[in-house]
């Protein structure tokens, strides 16, 4: 019932389909850059200089927006910057052979990516009772998973049927139209962050201390789940014809992991402290990644990647609310911002370090999957007195000038 209450609440349904809209294409870009460049004929070394560069301006821009939101709000931010990274797909789908062009247009499409996600968790306490707000940010934590799995069959379905270019325009539309989704609704054009603390200065919310242990420990799961990926890949190598669906069936079957996770946590009534939950979660699943390192036979191996998918929603779900408990006046979308990077960077660097090792030993890549959450979750740990927050979770992080109890529902 808490999910139904949530999704007949006012604007929750349209700023939900609307970011889902418009963050597709973020599951879809890394897989339609590397299709729509090999079909030009790029070699793979000029393909991985696009992924990288779309990669790494996505890690810088995403604070330098949600800083941008916190300051003069979100609809402006939101267009402009769908407008932009529209432009940048576009070079990407007119020269897709081209030395400099597609390369460019990666990186722009990547600084430029609407910043959906760390704007609708901002909005969240503004649009939703305080009661509800777990619920809330697991629905959203769940949504997530579905990200990633349907961005990547758009992609295929879309260059089967047509072509990758094809798909690279229609990753540009759905950005667009999800910002205009997002921008337009009564929710998003009345929020406001609070006015920043003067001392805030350059650091922004990475002046708190709390905060910055809280995101280096979600990197460590972000190292997890990278390395994790090069697990399965190379275990589904070795057991070709014996797994079905091979790697992405049991990437699949984490991500639907997650998805249960995730609607779990969030139709439980906790009276844990969120600092509480978010650190023995993380240690919970860095405790179902421990059966991996048997590598079993396929059967049991699909069972293990589906309870190794179960914690990472819920610690996200835990940690959103936190961060908006631990984030300075004024700095929440910009917070948020910082979780995508961190959290991407803990996934590059896992899987890098996994692919140094996967020709070695399978064993050493799962113990990798498994170090990067067992030392977030062991920080998170023993800094947990660096967490304690009033439990007001988003109180002070956004309000809106409107009475939005009395817009019609969207």
């Amino acid at each position: 019932m808490g999910y139904l209450a949530l999704l007949r609440a006012p604007h929750v349904t349209r700023l939900l389909l609307g970011t889902l809209l418009g963050r597709l294409p973020a599951g879809m870009t890394a897989l339609v850059i590397a299709l729509a460049l090999r079909d030009a004929g790029t070699p793979y070394s000029r393909i991985g200089l696009a992924t990288a560069a779309y990669a790494i301006a996505a890690a810088i821009g995403g604070p330098v927006l949600g800083r941008i939101v916190d300051r003069t709000g979100q609809p402006r931010v939101l267009l402009a910057s769908a407008v932009v990274a529209g432009v940048g797909y576009a070079l990407l789908a007119l020269a897709p052979g081209s030395v400099w062009a597609a390369p460019l247009g990666a990186a722009i499409a990547g600084l430029a990516m609407p910043p959906l996600e760390p704007c609708l968790r901002a909005l969240w306490p503004a649009v939703v009772d305080e009661e509800q707000l777990d619920t809330a940010y697991a629905f959203d934590s769940a949504a997530q998973q579905l990200l990633y799995v349907a961005g990547p069959l758009a992609v295929a379905g879309i260059a089967a049927a047509f072509s990758p270019v094809t798909a690279l325009w229609t990753a540009a539309g759905l950005g667009l139209a999800g910002a205009l989704v997002v921008a337009t609704a009564a929710p998003a054009r009345a929020w406001r962050a609070p006015a920043r603390h003067a001392s805030s200065g350059l650091l922004g919310p990475l002046r708190s201390p709390g905060l910055v242990l809280l995101l280096v420990g979600l990197a460590g799961a972000g190292w997890t789940v990278g390395a994790q990926n090069v697990l399965f890949i190379a275990y589904a190598e070795n057991h070709r014809g014996d797994l079905p669906g091979g790697a992405g069936l049991l990437l699949a079957l984490a991500a639907l992991g997650g998805l249960v996770g995730a609607l779990g946590y969030g139709a439980v009534k906790w009276r844990s402290t969120t600092a509480t939950r978010t650190w023995v979660i993380a240690l919970a699943m860095a405790a179902s990644y421990l059966p991996l390192l048997v590598l079993p036979a396929p059967l049991p191996m699909a069972a293990l990647a589906l309870l190794s998918g179960i914690g990472l929603a819920p610690l996200l779900a835990a940690a959103f609310v936190l961060i908006a408990e631990l984030a300075p006046t004024g700095t929440v979308t910009e917070a948020f911002a910082w979780l995508i990077t961190l959290f991407a960077t803990g996934n590059a660097a896992g899987y890098a370090v996994s692919g140094a090792l996967v020709s070695h030993s399978l064993t050493a890549v799962a113990l990798c999957a498994v170090g990067g959450i067992g030392l977030g979750g062991v920080l998170l740990f023993g800094t947990r007195r660096w967490f304690r927050t009033t439990g007001t979770a988003g109180r002070g992080s956004g309000n809106c000038d409107a009475d939005l109890g009395s817009v019609a529902p969207a």
